[in-house]
């Protein structure tokens, strides 16, 4: 027989793991509980929306209406462009056909102008380029102001959680560039 003593101490490892065992169910439950009501949270999906600026600025109304206006605008000079281009050609051939019968200083001189009027060519299509260039943002940065808001507007009536601008790879699920271009329609 064993000593009440011996008993005592026998006893009190069950009862330490029983107690212990006990305690982790509990815990591993309250975890249980505590993940399930945390799925109702993440059930919750992010509603994402992507806008293509790019195609904004080519297919919408405005954008269209701003690359006529500014075409038209600028017309005069790239026709002007074009015959001072055509003219160093047609000069530069005569040139050609006429170098071997000309005299050294009339060759020379005749080099000087073509390489004087392809200067000033260049020069004035770096100009043109520079405020056709400064034109069209003008222009178009007052279509993209626009665009913000449209897309603000959009994302607020349609509970969007996050709207992004020009990524590398989009599902076309989540691409809402034609709500925005019929809203800058409109």
């Amino acid at each position: 027989m064993m000593s009440d003593f011996a008993l005592k101490s026998s006893n009190s490892p069950r009862v330490n793991r029983r107690g212990k065992l006990g305690g982790s169910i509990a815990l591993v439950g309250a975890l249980i509980l505590g993940s399930a009501a945390a799925v109702p949270a993440q059930a919750q999906t992010t509603k994402i929306g992507f806008v293509n600026t790019e195609r904004i600025l080519r297919e919408s109304g405005p954008a269209k209406t701003a690359q006529s206006k500014i075409e038209a605008e600028f017309k005069k000079r790239d026709d002007e462009l074009q015959r001072l281009n055509t003219s160093l050609r047609t000069q530069a051939e005569k040139f050609d056909k006429d170098a071997p019968v000309l005299s050294e200083s009339d060759r020379v001189k005749r080099q000087r102008e073509l390489s004087n009027l392809d200067t000033d060519l260049q020069r004035k299509r770096r100009e043109f380029q520079e405020d056709f260039n400064r034109r069209r943002n003008e222009e178009f940065s007052g279509i993209v102001t626009k665009a913000n808001e449209a897309i603000k507007r959009i994302a607020e009536q349609e509970n969007y959680d996050l709207i992004i601008q020009d990524a590398v790879t989009v599902n076309p699920r989540i691409d809402i560039t034609d709500k925005v271009i019929q809203s800058l329609g409109k």
